[in-house]
């Protein structure tokens, strides 16, 4: 696999982040680049995945994207009115083209936002002046509100803006201002609140201005970041930032401004007495009405607004607000973890749209100005997932942003070497490849420390390949005197996996014994950068690697006790570093979710808490609105059921580390490498053609047939025991293991951007792990797995002779690492297993019959039962006898299963029964090619 080394890849960036964009790059109808001359003009307003496609594609009838426009039968769109937003847009940057040209005389806007305009277009800033786009998110207002207003030949556009909220928002008058991540969204909403307040100043009788702001965010990190929108805080943006001409920062300062999160919007109770106290005062009387009103939730939220009237609500990360359609049924259609995030989704997005309506009924409100990366609508809302607000007037999507320079260029894999008839790289969708191998349960139904050396081979090859080429990117920014470092950042589904991934990136201890309080440290962690524990097994001072739960952090609640064991010595080492800062009484005053949010929203600042964090673990997708600019490097570990989330969570590496223009004016390309997030290039925003549904039926456990229960140990291998006496070993080519990337995962991928150069990551190598240390690990594993006594205890006496024996294996040839694979792969776990068995075999072999072999269990879930079967199918179905069986139906995939059901529950020494399916009940072998199953 080669990088191309055109121009093309080599110049990505081409229009100044201050002019209007007037060329860009030719894409061909599947969104990718034809690798042709950059064309003339703007690109127009259309969906477009910011990254490549793989490079093996299956031909396919016709994968073109779509584009996102609204049909008829999505919702918004009406047998009178087609809602297409990417065409208004289109429209209203062509009138605010002919619009700007004009002479200021002619702009038709008053006195105030003509000196606002020239300032911000025009005026010597000291430091970085506002953006091309944002500017033109805040003329598309300006304009629809002082001009378009007015004049009869733009009725079309205020009829289109005012007929898609009738459709979805009918007591709002919402409009949606689209930005890329990192384009700067708090700018524009500064410029918006000036605008408003100095009209509202100067003009007190126009009905278009107001000096009241609502301004309503998802978590409690956007609404600290945004307190420089305030103008008596000392950061301020229109002072430092010089959005406002001096003379008129004193009537910005008149602007009466609340910023929360929609969290504080949920009425609140007024009575705090638990159920039965309750039930007491209720006695037989008219239910007690013990929640706040809507009146009280209002002044209690923004009591600084209180006798005003018609306020501005501004929505960051707006996309979180919509009412969900009256007849959604689509929820009912989504299974598992999809159809509960989307529950949430829709339970948060309804909280928050009702508390805006609950301003409106007591406030009143002029205008909701909706800011957001993408203001789609969510898989369950109702409406087709990935449909643009049909309210949205401007549009600079994250491709505009690439080719302006404004946030790095997110390259992800689009080739690798590893042999499938996938379409995808393994690392683009890694989580299709290794979720049966991971834990299943939130870690507070897990029982005990999960080992994080029994981690997916394929994680740990990605893991190793995407952190070689952090290391590199390490040292080329501490040569560059850069004095914090690049940020590594890993999104996880669930505590369970986070834990692991965390301690098996920086280490871990666990108590000496069980039940002591003293640790020892078991693992220093397998990549060096990102350690938490010196070479001597000692916690380093300040930690290098963090573990986070984004979405406690966000809700401003206490940590539950699952997140807070793992994060204990993390927020004790962080506490410790207070007090030695600011003293004891500072620390007194933290919570322990402060404590780590500070943490998280100071990673790459200097001189702050986490200035020196390298890496994030982080449950649940990375915190909106946290403005880190170190972000280099991402890998996700979870499932992404939307393009949506795809995209949010690469936006959290997008932000540019420097602003600063080169010799042609324009800013140089800096990247993001992104593995384990799966863009899909099909995926389009309208409805799927209704197919007649086949009847589904549930197969589950039966809570009342519980006595019924079978319960099976999970095994996933067998050890020997063997004599204890001086071991010998006899290798052959039966005991040789050759390793290859469908083992472990590619040992080569090419990560590359929608333009830019590529990058070829590689995890043949991995430095911490020499070959002394491999040969130890696989031995210890070998002793421990094969090797103990009656009580269970490894006979340690024989380590130096099965280490001698393992370092022979290896130097007499019998590993083969093929593809880019490499000898530290030992070290993975289910690799090391069947390495040790050939081994074992070997010695076996030589040392003549044994006396027992011993089952080994699955070290994740040692048991399974039918208690956790539950799947749907369209199958031929037998319903089972509730005396007989603890699971409801049996599939019937032959008649032979359907009358062997019905022999079983005849017989009368048949006491329970199942069918083997959903069980994940094998039978392991212990043949030549070990994991197999009979």
């Amino acid at each position: 696999m080669t990088t191309t080394g055109s121009s093309f890849f080599e110049n990505p960036i081409l229009n100044s982040p201050y002019e209007e964009p007037d060329r860009f790059h030719p894409l061909d109808d599947e969104g990718q680049p034809l690798n042709e001359p950059p064309r003339q003009g703007r690109r127009r307003s259309e969906f477009i995945a910011p990254v490549p496609k793989p490079r093996k594609r299956k031909q396919k009838a016709d994968t073109r994207q779509g584009k996102l426009g609204l049909q008829a039968d999505d919702g918004i769109s009406t047998d009178e009115q087609e809602y297409d937003p990417n065409l208004i847009i289109n429209e209203i940057r062509r009138y605010l083209a002919a619009w700007r040209s004009q002479p200021p005389a002619s702009w038709g806007v008053s006195p105030a936002t003509v000196r606002l305009l020239n300032h911000w277009r025009h005026y010597p800033f000291q430091g970085i002046r506002p953006f091309f786009c944002q500017i033109e998110a805040v003329e598309a207002v300006i304009w629809l509100t002082e001009v378009a207003r007015t004049r009869k030949q733009y009725s079309r556009i205020w009829e289109h803006v005012l007929g898609a909220n009738e459709q979805a928002n009918p007591e709002l008058l919402r409009i949606a201002m689209k930005m890329a991540t990192g384009a700067g969204k708090t700018t524009v909403m500064a410029m918006l609140i000036a605008w408003q307040t100095i009209n509202a100043i100067r003009s007190p009788t126009s009905k278009n201005f107001t000096r009241g702001f609502l301004i309503i965010a998802p978590g409690i990190t956007i609404k600290d970041r945004l307190r420089v929108l305030l103008p008596s805080d000392p950061e301020n943006y229109y002072r430092t930032r010089e959005l406002v001409p001096s003379d008129m920062l004193d009537d910005v300062k008149k602007a009466k401004i609340v910023i929360t999160n929609y969290h504080a919007m949920q009425l609140k109770e007024t009575l705090d007495v638990n159920k039965v106290g309750r039930s007491l005062l209720q006695g037989r009387h008219e239910p007690i009405l013990t929640k706040e009103t809507e009146g009280q939730m209002v002044r209690r939220v923004a009591e600084e607004l209180m006798g005003l009237k018609n306020v501005v609500v501004i929505n960051d990360e707006a996309h979180h607000c919509y009412r969900e359609k009256s007849d959604n049924d689509d929820i009912d259609d989504l299974k598992g973890d999809d159809k509960k995030e989307a529950q949430k989704e829709n339970e948060a997005a309804r909280l928050w749209i009702s508390g805006i309506e609950a301003f409106k009924r007591k406030l009143g409100v002029r205008a909701v100005y909706d800011l957001s990366a993408t203001p789609f609508f969510l898989r369950g809302s109702g409406y087709a997932e990935g449909t643009l607000f049909p309210w949205t007037v401007s549009d600079f999507s994250l491709m505009d942003a690439i080719e302006c320079g404004i946030v790095k260029l997110p390259r992800v894999p689009v080739a690798d070497n590893y042999i499938s008839d996938e379409d995808a790289p393994v690392f683009r969708n890694l989580w299709e490849h290794i979720r049966d191998e991971m834990p299943k349960k939130g870690r507070g139904k897990a029982k005990g420390d999960l080992d994080p050396q029994e981690l997916a081979p394929k994680l740990q090859t990605a893991l190793v390949a995407l952190y070689n080429h952090y290391e590199s990117t390490f040292e080329k920014w501490r040569q560059a005197g850069i004095e914090t470092p690049p940020v590594f950042i890993v999104v996880c589904n669930n505590t369970s996996t986070s834990k692991l991934v965390y301690e098996w990136i920086s280490g871990w201890q666990r108590p000496v014994e069980d039940g002591a309080e003293e640790l020892r440290t078991v693992h220093h962690g397998h990549l060096r950068l990102l350690s938490n524990f010196d070479e001597h097994g000692n916690r380093v001072a300040r930690p290098n690697t963090l573990l986070i739960d984004s979405k406690q952090l966000e809700s401003g609640e206490a940590f539950d006790d699952d997140f807070r064991r793992a994060a204990a010595l993390e927020i004790e080492q962080y506490k410790r570093e207070i007090a030695q800062r600011s003293g004891s009484g500072e620390v007194g005053e933290l919570s322990d979710s402060d404590l780590l949010r500070e943490v998280m929203n100071t990673v790459g600042k200097k001189d702050r808490l986490g200035e020196q964090v390298r890496c994030v673990v982080s449950v649940s997708m990375l915190t909106e609105g946290w403005d880190t600019n170190t972000v280099t490097h991402i890998l996700g570990v979870r499932a992404f059921g939307t393009q949506l989330l795809c995209e949010q969570v690469v936006g959290r590496a997008l932000r540019r580390y420097s602003y600063d223009l080169n010799e042609n004016n324009l800013f140089n390309v800096e990247y993001a490498d992104i593995m384990g997030i799966p863009f899909d290039f099909t995926a389009k925003p309208t409805v799927a053609p209704v197919k007649p549904p086949k009847k589904m039926t549930r197969v589950a456990a039966v809570k009342d047939r519980a006595p019924l229960e079978i319960v099976f140990p999970r095994v996933v291998g067998y050890r020997v025991e063997l004599p204890d006496e001086k071991l010998r070993a006899n290798f052959t080519d039966d005991h040789s293991l050759v390793l290859t990337p469908e083992m472990v995962g590619p040992g080569q991928t090419l990560l590359e951007g929608i333009v830019g150069e590529g990058v070829m990551l590689s995890a043949a190598e991995m430095k911490e792990m020499r070959p002394s240390t491999v040969s130890f690990e696989l031995a210890k594993f070998l002793l421990y797995s094969y090797f103990r006594d009656g009580d269970g205890e490894p006979k340690l006496n024989l380590f130096y002779q099965i280490q001698r024996i393992v370092r022979r294996w290896i130097d007499e040839g019998y590993l083969v690492c093929k593809g880019d694979t490499g000898t530290w792969m030992l070290g993975i776990r289910s690799i090391a297993a069947q390495a040790a068995e050939r081994i074992q075999l070997a010695i076996e072999n030589e040392m003549g019959d044994q006396n027992r072999t011993i089952a080994v269990l699955d070290p994740y879930n040692p048991k399974g039962s039918t208690r956790h079967v539950g799947f749907m199918t369209s199958k031929d179905l037998y319903e089972t006898d509730a005396a007989r069986s603890h699971v409801n139906y049996v599939v019937t995939d032959s008649g032979w299963e359907a009358e062997f059901a019905r022999a079983a529950e005849a017989h009368p020494r048949v006491l329970a029964y199942v069918k083997n399916q959903g069980l994940g009940f094998e039978v392991r072998n212990r043949c030549k090619s070990p994991g197999g199953l009979d």
